[in-house]
């Protein structure tokens, strides 16, 4: 049991879309024994992260049944918000159970800067009981090739506008060398995508933003060799005052000035669905209203395995996670996060198309 030594803590961060669950998937699925608790940060009423990760069999016991105090999601906004509010009494349950946990794993929302969250881990008690193990920033390449940064840049770019407190000239590169200012790791996603041209020009970019010791890897759908990611040992918490960024807080105080009141949240409960006519029907969505992104699960006739489907901007990926338990209603989960969303408009699009919403 862990008890003296302290509990690494390893932060995953990158825009909406970059590819940070996947990564943290790829680390569950082969923990190869380590026990390791996870903080998920979601928008929304349904945490449909929490559903995809649980799908990894982590936190269950020998009968697939989930065990309490396994995972714990922070639903209320981003992290860097709620971290005074939320994330402090998570880690005290954590530490206090610290002789079961050999890691933590904690995903930042597109939106949160980790610097605020590092600094989290000099508060008296969680400093005596913990250690930031790394800052993973997971960029998205064809996306940074192409200017952007992000798979949506406008869905980031209206999110950023909305904190009073930040300088909007150049918002979304501020926000992405934020996040590699505080980075002890950098994983490069979606290389399947991305010529070796724009892997070189990506590479060079973040090389800009990042100290000479901090490496650069690749991470072909998640999949990177575990002893790359964990165990590093950087204790950021140590050297995160030293890390100048543009988004600056005072030393140990996060501050609450940002008001998601303006970002919305619809979730949509369907039965089984034909996949092409749902695909179909959500970039219709997508279309039609400011959608930043859709996550969900969803139940194919016929098929044993639950589908996840997820959707950034215009781009959808989906992909079977886990079979259908005996002990679980089979259905679909969806849910649609943006700005003055028309949730009647949603669900009438929905229930006119074959997947017909309830």
């Amino acid at each position: 049991m862990r008890t003296s030594q302290k509990i690494p803590a390893t932060i995953v961060t990158g825009f909406l879309g970059s590819g940070k669950t996947t990564l943290l998937r790829h680390i569950l699925s082969n923990a190869n024994g380590r026990r390791i608790a996870v903080i998920v940060n979601e928008f929304g009423e349904l945490g449909i992260d929490g559903e995809i990760l649980r799908g990894c069999g982590i936190g269950c016991d020998d009968d697939g049944a989930e065990q309490a105090g396994q995972l714990y999601e922070l639903a209320n906004g981003c992290m860097c918000c709620t971290v005074q509010e939320e994330f402090y009494p998570v880690m005290r349950k954590l530490i206090e159970r610290r002789g079961d946990i050999d890691h933590i794993l904690i995903e930042t929302s597109g939106l949160a800067l980790p610097k605020p969250l590092v600094q989290a881990f000099n508060w008296p008690e969680i400093k005596n009981a913990c250690t930031v193990d790394a800052v993973i920033t997971v960029v998205d390449v064809p996306a940074a090739a192409a200017g952007q940064f992000a798979a949506n840049p406008a869905a980031v770019d209206l999110q950023r506008k909305q904190d009073p407190n930040l300088d909007h000239e150049s918002p979304l590169h501020e926000l992405f060398e934020d996040q590699l200012i505080s980075a002890d790791l950098v994983v490069l996603s979606k290389l399947d995508q991305a010529s070796a041209a724009d892997r070189a020009a990506v590479e060079a970019l973040v090389r800009e933003d990042i100290p000479p010791a901090v490496k650069i890897v690749a991470a072909d759908h998640g999949r990177i060799d575990l002893d790359v990611v964990l165990g590093l040992s950087s204790a950021s918490e140590e050297s995160i005052e030293s890390r100048k960024g543009h988004h600056e807080h005072e030393a140990g105080h996060v501050h609450d000035e940002h008001d998601h009141d303006d970002f919305d949240s619809v979730v949509v409960q369907l039965g089984e669905v034909d996949r092409e006519a749902l695909l179909a029907q959500l970039a219709e969505v997508v279309a039609e209203q400011t959608v930043y992104r859709i996550k969900g699960f969803v139940a194919l006739p016929s098929k044993p395995m639950r589908l996840v489907v997820h959707g950034v901007g215009k781009r959808f990926d989906s992909y079977f996670d886990r079979p259908w338990r005996a002990d679980e209603k089979r259905g679909s989960h969806l849910v649609f996060i943006g700005h003055d969303l028309d949730e009647a408009a949603i669900r009438a699009q929905l229930a006119a198309s074959p997947v017909g919403a309830r």
